[in-house]
């Protein structure tokens, strides 16, 4: 089955009427099973491959994709899958957790533009600076212990936030960066069977943390945060992706195919060598063939 339509399906290029409980986490589409998806699934893989390499030789061009989820929503996985088929030197992955102590010394922005793709590359984001709109929202109390001058912690710092990453992502596509983030939306039934997993199979059981179950608390408060954040965030150069977390098989295949049909719209292709260049290869080809 066709993968035309998934990349379009999810995707929010404006988020005025956006509405998180419009969006089913267990949602397949056509797609009834994770064989009926995986040659799709391989198939993309291949095709990412191929564009990667020329977005590396092509060198113009970055690609920063963005993952937020709820924990167990499936990040690592689907990065681990989606990516199998690239060139290592064109990828650059960073993790985000807590700021450290020199992160929270600097602007909330700080941390994640040190490590931006360079052109020719694909970066990944697991966690971004998003966290600063959701869990620091989430929680206040790690608001308060920023640093921030008391006199601009107000009840406008939100929506500055928002029109902070707003201005920022939209310097960056100006810049030569396509911005492709995608939320993992995961039900938070399917959230505790996860959690389960994890605690029944020896295997699992490095991946659990209490902070995990605490966290779960906030399920509703979390819930209200990411869609405050779509709302505001969503743009077409930057889109959101609301992808459906409970079937991890069609997970990575949205993903997939979303990066696929980015890397396609950048028409790359592999330099060609003017007029000087080619004689210089000619007579290196003379050379070889001497000896």
């Amino acid at each position: 089955m066709k993968t035309d339509k998934l990349a379009k399906t999810y995707r929010i290029d404006s988020g005025k009427h956006f509405r998180l409980k419009d969006f089913d986490p267990a949602d397949t589409g056509h797609w009834h099973s994770k064989e009926h998806a995986e040659r799709a699934l391989q198939q993309g893989i291949a095709r990412t491959g191929e564009l990667e390499d020329k977005l590396y030789a092509q060198d113009n061009w970055a690609v920063l994709l963005i993952f937020q989820a709820m924990d167990a929503a499936g990040k690592d996985g689907a990065i681990k899958h989606v990516m199998s088929g690239i060139n290592p030197q064109g990828c650059q992955v960073y993790s985000f957790k807590a700021p450290s102590e020199v992160e929270q010394q600097h602007d909330f922005l700080w941390r994640t533009t040190r490590v931006l793709p360079e052109r020719g590359h694909i970066g990944i984001f697991n966690r971004s600076y998003y966290e600063e709109v959701l869990v620091v929202r989430v929680h206040s109390a790690i608001l308060k212990s920023q640093r921030i001058p008391a006199s601009l912690l107000d009840n406008r710092i939100w929506d500055q936030r928002f029109e902070d990453i707003r201005c920022f992502e939209r310097h960056m596509t100006r810049s030569g960066t396509v911005i492709r983030k995608f939320f993992l939306n995961l039900s938070k039934k399917e959230q505790k069977q996860r959690f389960l997993a994890r605690l029944d199979h020896p295997e699992k059981n490095w991946k659990f943390s209490a902070a995990d179950i605490h966290e779960r608390k906030y399920w509703e408060d979390y819930q209200d945060a990411y869609e405050d954040m779509i709302r505001n965030t969503s743009s077409a150069e930057a889109p959101w992706y609301v992808v459906p977390a409970d079937n991890k098989w069609f997970t990575r295949l949205v993903v997939s195919t979303v990066l696929v049909d980015t890397l396609e719209g950048l028409k790359l292709a592999y330099p060609k060598v003017d007029e000087a260049k080619r004689k210089e290869l000619e007579a290196a080809k003379k050379v070889l063939l001497a000896k």
